[in-house]
């Protein structure tokens, strides 16, 4: 173990008639890092992946690695940002160090994918608590959940690496499921609490790998959001997904953890009772905007004693939009009446029917937050082996995440 518990220098930064250091922004997250014990923690968790004696430690390749990409980095190569300025980033490992690193890591990837898990919850219950009032987990109760969105994404790649495979887009790669907590229109964009790699012909509703990269996320938790025998408290937690994620198999999974959920769900084909009972409007009532004001051109209802749900958990109820079809969009058999209708699935303690629409169509925002993260790596996977492409995917939720705590 080294003394020095800092990975990057600590500086204060002055406006100056000097000449200018290319990413010196970059330095409000090296201080950031350095006051989270980053060094402390990674060298608990990553040292057997680096000889003893060496002079770069994990919390500073991890660490490095992770600052680049957050300033736009793709390539390990661009490291060389931050090695042309070692008065303000210090002494940067050279890309020989990060590949021996690299080279080890897939050796062992359940010991690496433990302590990235448990890295990342132990930096975020320490964020957490010093956010004071905006700390997620205080804001989060059964009424307003903290919301956890799963969401499944494509990843050209433009040579063969290993699990690379074809996409149902007519691609070339790999198709990642990603889980991210949204904060909420008011607080920012929110966070990513996993990034799991997969093949790209994997199915995007895929029930056990929706398992699998939730309880990845659900690990990674705070400590505040346990209760004083450790255990998750999940009754504050609500799982959205697409309709990828209304397969029976994930929902019961779900309802046996006592997670919330708020689910797309696809209309089975109607009979001609069924679209007469969606023309009439009568006993719908108005949708609500992102801001809480009512749309006069959208409707929404409580539609669980008129379509029978079967075999899904207790206390699941449907609930239907109608709203006008788009320029150019395709009528499909339930738009008869110029109206394109969507549903999904909850199990939430609410039953305002336009909140909870609301809420669920909240959910694109997980879009944002993925098109960040294929910007901080993603996007580009440089490795050939698929552990080591899953540790620049770690690298690229924790470039993201600094980015966002901060």
């Amino acid at each position: 173990m080294l003394n020095d518990t800092q990975v990057f220098p600590s500086l204060p930064a002055a406006l100056t008639n000097q000449s200018l250091i290319s990413h010196a922004g970059l330095n409000v997250l090296t201080a950031f890092l350095d006051a989270t014990g980053f060094a402390a923690l990674c060298e608990d968790r990553f040292s057997q992946f680096v000889p003893e004696q060496a002079i770069h430690r994990p919390g500073r390749i991890i660490g490095s690695l992770a600052l680049m990409l957050a300033g736009g980095g793709e390539h390990v190569s661009d490291l060389d940002v931050l090695r042309n300025s070692p008065g303000l980033f210090g002494a940067v490992p050279s890309n020989a160090t990060v590949s021996r690193f690299v080279a080890r890591a897939p050796d062992q990837p359940e010991a690496f994918s433990h302590g990235f898990t448990t890295l990342s919850r132990r930096l975020r219950s320490r964020i957490w608590e010093a956010a004071g009032k905006r700390n997620p987990s205080v804001l989060a109760t059964r009424l307003d959940p903290l919301t956890i969105d799963l969401d499944a994404t494509l990843v050209t790649t433009h040579s063969d690496k290993e699990g690379s495979a074809g996409t149902y887009k007519g691609g070339y790669g790999f198709s990642p499921m990603i889980a991210s907590i949204d904060y909420g229109k008011d607080n920012g964009t929110g966070e990513i609490l996993a990034a799991m790699l997969r093949p790209g012909n994997k199915g995007a509703n895929s029930a056990a790998d929706h398992i699998r990269v939730l309880d990845d996320a659900l690990s990674q938790l705070p400590d505040s959001m346990h209760d004083e025998h450790g255990n998750l408290d999940t009754k504050r937690i609500l799982i959205r997904t697409d309709s990828a994620g209304a397969s029976r198999e994930f929902l019961r999974h779900l309802h046996s953890l006592g997670l919330q959920f708020s689910t797309s769900f696809a209309l089975p084909v109607p009979n001609e009772r069924f679209i007469h009972w969606i023309n009439n409007k009568d006993h719908w009532e108005l949708a609500l905007d992102q801001h809480g004001n009512e749309r006069h051109d959208a409707w929404v209802i409580d539609a669980t004693k008129v379509i029978e749900l079967k075999d899904y958990p207790q206390n699941t109820r449907l609930y239907l939009r109608a709203e006008p079809l788009h320029p150019g969009a395709k009528a499909s058999l339930f738009d008869v009446d110029g109206h394109r209708v969507t549903a999904f699935l909850t199990n939430a303690p609410r039953y305002n029917v336009a909140f909870l629409d609301a809420r669920h169509r909240a959910r694109a925002r997980c879009e944002n937050r993925i098109k960040t993260l294929k910007n901080a790596g993603l996007g580009k996977l440089p490795f050939t082996a698929f552990e080591a492409n899953q540790l620049w995917c770690d690298l690229a939720v924790l470039a993201v995440n600094l980015v966002s705590w901060i």
